[in-house]
């Protein structure tokens, strides 16, 4: 506990700094500085009256796993969700997908004492469910201080992240120790969790597997599909920083081949796009940028979609897909959302963020890994020369998607006893 102590001490003392702190995120586009108080805990919207369910997710990837969970707490229980988040990106999916006041959209505060509490005295929730792997000490304390029972949803714990919690039982205990429950996304992950010191670790698969179809505006599909005409196309999705330049030199290596090749690039962070479109120039390619409205010509070699919300739209027009985030050590992105529509999947080798889903899609010969641009370049061409194989691979991959469906039944049959407790408001909606 010592540990826990000086990190709480340092949190108290770093108050004078944090101005500073949110500031440079903001000048990097981090922060929405409209609603900067609220990453003090000051709060933006009045809490609303009855059950509250707090829902806490640290990006976009771990927000659009629980946007089906949102839809069955408001559909089946009479309770608002308070949805917190620590990235731009997520707030505006959040926005975009939900309007009303039954779905309420806040920063996480900064984990320091005085931000947290003034948040929680604020908001008062209910129930927290916390997503993924987001262990922030201060509010872990608070929040048990209050008798706000705590539970971690889709729990991962990376091999990397496990050897250095053992190093570090006295703090990870205490903190696992706070959540009632840990649902992890697969066996192996609940194992971690539970050496780590959870209380209780189980897994019923990964609510990424849940989620509907990501969505599209039908008229913009129809006009780009027009403007790409009959051009061999590719997807590198989700992309990290690196990744677009081992893009670009695939492009490359693939238009020997097939001159015609469009190669649409979907940035995870669109805040460096200048640099991305920098660096894409600078290799001679023909770049048209989606936020300044570029059109897509015959010359164009990279459509650039540094846009946010739109990834559906980019899936179901390429058919071969690259998911980033797995060439750089960064464990990948969700291959679910590239699975549901009619994409071949191409991954590099790290994707522990998504391990289960990714072996499962290995067995089914459903996804290709790839570790450099030269094999991404080789896969993209061999799956163009064989429109059947990619065809297959999709079917594939649709088919391990559709086989985990039923895992957002099994979560919320394992978190109705707390909801129960919210009784009388929350009561199941009749079948």
């Amino acid at each position: 506990m010592a540990l826990l102590q000086i990190y709480r001490s340092l949190t108290i003392a770093a108050g004078p700094f944090t101005s500073a702190y949110l500031a440079v995120r903001h000048r990097r586009g981090k922060e929405d500085r409209h609603r900067i108080h609220e990453r003090r805990g000051l709060a933006s919207r009045p809490r609303p009256e009855g059950p509250l369910v707090w829902i806490h997710a640290a990006s976009v990837g771990e927000t659009a796993s629980m946007l089906a969970l949102i839809d069955r707490l408001v559909a089946e229980r009479r309770v608002s969700v308070l949805f917190t988040t620590g990235t731009v990106t997520s707030a505006k999916l959040l926005e975009s997908r939900f309007a009303g006041d039954r779905v309420i959209h806040q920063f996480v505060p900064l984990d320091r004492p005085a931000y947290v509490n003034a948040f929680l005295d604020h908001w008062r929730p209910d129930l927290a469910f916390w997503v993924e792997s987001e262990l922030w000490p201060n509010l872990i304390r608070e929040a048990s201080a209050r008798d706000i029972p705590l539970l971690l949803l889709n729990a991962r714990m990376s091999v990397r992240s496990f050897r250095g919690w053992q190093r570090l039982p006295s703090v990870i205990r205490p903190l696992l120790a706070g959540f009632d429950l840990c649902l992890a996304q697969d066996p192996v992950h609940a194992e971690r969790l539970k050496q780590l010191g959870a209380r209780e670790a189980l897994s019923v698969g990964d609510l990424k597997s849940a989620a509907e179809p990501l969505p599209v505006v039908d008229e913009e599909l129809t006009r780009l599909a027009a403007a790409i005409g009959g051009r061999p196309v590719w997807l590198a999705a989700s992309t990290h920083e690196g990744e677009e330049e081992i893009a670009a030199r695939a492009h490359h290596a693939v238009k020997r081949e097939h001159p015609e090749i469009l190669t649409l690039i979907v940035p995870r962070h669109p805040s460096r796009a200048e640099g991305i479109v920098s660096m894409l120039r600078a290799q001679g390619l023909d770049v048209a940028r989606r936020s300044e409205n570029h059109p897509i010509r015959d010359t164009t070699d990279v459509y650039l979609a540094d846009t946010l919300g739109e990834l559906g739209l980019f899936y179901r027009l390429s058919g071969i897909a690259f998911i980033g985030g797995s060439l750089v050590p960064m464990g990948g992105h969700n291959p679910y959302e590239a699975a549901r529509l009619d994409c071949a999947i191409l991954h590099g080798p790290d994707m522990s963020n998504a391990a289960s889903v990714a072996r499962a899609l290995a067995a089914a010969a459903a996804a290709e890994i790839v570790h450099d641009a030269e094999a991404l370049a080789h896969s993209i061409k061999s799956l163009l020369r064989n429109p059947h194989e990619r065809a297959r691979r999709a079917a594939a991959a649709l088919e391990i998607a559709d086989a985990n469906r039923l895992v957002l039944d099994a979560v919320m049959e394992r978190i109705a006893p707390w909801l129960d407790r919210l009784s009388p408001y929350a009561v199941a909606a009749p079948a």
